[in-house]
């Protein structure tokens, strides 16, 4: 029996790239501080404060908005979100709320993600972060106390809500890393900062009650929570246990999920409008203005480099769905224009070293290789000066030292042999060698790549392999 399955989003994004809070002078950036050091009147909910909003944030969640196919509004309003946590000083969060008319930056929006497949946005809204509860064993269900730092309180959020329109928790996995893409060029969240992007997950299944998944840290940890409730609610439905509406964290280590709490229905917040913060009047040319100052998006810059650099689509697909490899190909371009042979060494042979397990921090970190490095070495394969067999090692090298591939060549005299007379020498060393090889060779033209093989071996990678080829054939034709 085949159970429809609907996945819906929250994908919670801090606005790094401001400097202070969403509704205070605070510090935004508040991580290596001291607890309860990066806090204000306003932030900790103190009685007789009143919050100052944050215009650059409006600004900020404005681009999400328009860059996902959203629907700005001329009017926009916060509300009071009543419920009480410990990490929530005020006991209300200030967000956006659709139900009296449209208040949140952004609506109905819709994003191509892979292939034919779309997801629609129903909005974007603009709210506070709470603070951070820390257990004293790492886990919520084993401590015996819980301390509480608000230095996060207060800094601001966009929450991008999805319409349920997910079956599979791959799909999920692409579309956040589309969305984690387009937030890095925008340049409003360095993504690889702890915390930075975070996801809830709701999960129903055949129309019944919805289960959100929290407490996720990663996006390759969401598909695994997707799957494991996926196949929770689909055993249950199964054998007729009724599935409650409820809230469950995701269990990093025994890699299930676990109640939380019940599900709280919209009424249970208690809505209203935040009175100390009028109505937002943005104005005609605010969406105008924003499109005219947007960095270049993704999709954007996959054109450019197929137009501009004449790249494969997949080629560019490769190089745009990371920022970072992206500025790091460009970057290279600049130092050596072959953007071609600079894209292939980038895609095939560096990417191999690269660790795509979500690890904070630059995605190069560990490798001791600049954009430099990579130009430099393709300058030396176009000029052909090395060929690529040696260049491929001269990288295992780079990775390494961070040596520039010219001081490796010259250090370990790693210049192409084109001598034809020490190639041929090579090649009847190993046509001694593989006699069968050689007598295959006659039926079978394939086999002369093999030799080749051989006598790249022999010169340790050095012979010119159009010359050291050009000779084998030859001389298995004078054998014939």
């Amino acid at each position: 029996m085949v159970l429809a399955v609907n996945i819906g989003l929250e994908i919670h994004c801090q606005l790094t790239a401001l400097r202070s809070k969403l509704f205070c002078s605070c510090h935004s950036d508040y991580r290596g501080k001291k607890p309860n050091n990066n806090v204000c009147p306003i932030c900790s909910g103190l009685p007789g404060s009143l919050p100052l909003l944050n215009q650059r944030a409006i600004e900020l969640a404005g681009m999400v908005s328009l860059a996902l196919g959203c629907t700005v509004p001329d009017k926009i309003r916060f509300y009071r979100k009543n419920y009480f946590y410990p990490d929530l000083p005020k006991n209300f969060q200030l967000s956006q709320y659709n139900f009296y008319g449209i208040s949140s930056i952004g609506v109905d929006g819709k994003l191509d993600y892979t292939g034919s497949k779309k997801t629609f946005i129903r909005r974007v809204q603009l709210e506070e972060d709470p603070g951070r509860l820390i257990y004293e064993t790492g886990t919520s269900d084993t401590n015996f106390y819980t301390l509480i730092d608000y230095n996060r309180a207060g800094v601001a959020l966009i929450e991008i809500v999805t319409e349920p329109d997910f079956t599979d928790p791959r799909d999920v996995r692409i579309f956040l890393n589309k969305i984690s893409s387009i937030i890095e060029h925008l340049g409003i969240c360095d993504t690889k900062l702890e915390g930075s992007v975070r996801c809830d997950a709701n999960v129903s299944i055949e129309g019944k009650k919805k289960v959100e998944i929290k407490n996720v840290n990663s996006f390759k940890e969401v598909e695994k929570a997707l799957t494991y409730e996926i196949t929770r609610q689909k055993t249950m439905s199964i054998h007729d246990i009724e599935i409650k509406a409820e809230t469950r964290h995701w269990d990093d280590l025994r890699k299930i999920t676990k109640q939380a709490r019940t599900k709280e229905e919209e009424q249970d917040y208690r809505y209203f409008p935040e009175p100390d913060i009028p109505t937002i009047v943005l104005g005609n040319e605010f969406v105008s203005s924003l499109k005219v100052n947007m960095p270049e998006l993704p999709e954007e810059r996959k054109v450019r480099f197929v137009t501009d650099y004449k790249l494969s689509e997949h080629v560019a697909q490769v190089l745009i769905d990371n920022k970072e490899i992206s500025d790091f190909f460009e970057v290279s371009v600049k130092i050596y224009s072959s953007p071609k042979e600079i894209a292939n060494w980038i895609v095939t042979d560096l990417m191999g070293f690269i660790d795509d397990s979500e690890q904070k921090g630059s995605i190069f970190s560990g490798l001791k290789i600049e954009a430099k490095h990579v130009a430099d070495l393709a300058r030396l394969v176009d000029q052909n000066i090395i060929n690529r067999s040696t260049a491929k090692t001269i990288l295992k090298q780079i990775i390494k030292t961070g040596e520039m591939p010219s001081q490796l060549v010259a250090n370990i005299n790693a210049s192409k042999i084109d001598d034809a007379g020490v190639i041929a020498e090579a090649v009847e060393s190993i046509f001694v060698r593989e006699k069968s090889a050689v007598i295959d060779a006659k039926t079978n033209p394939n086999v002369a790549n093999f030799l080749l093989g051989k006598v790249m071996q022999l010169t340790k990678g050095k012979a010119d392999p159009k010359i050291a080829l050009n000779l084998i054939t030859t001389k298995l034709t004078e054998s014939n």
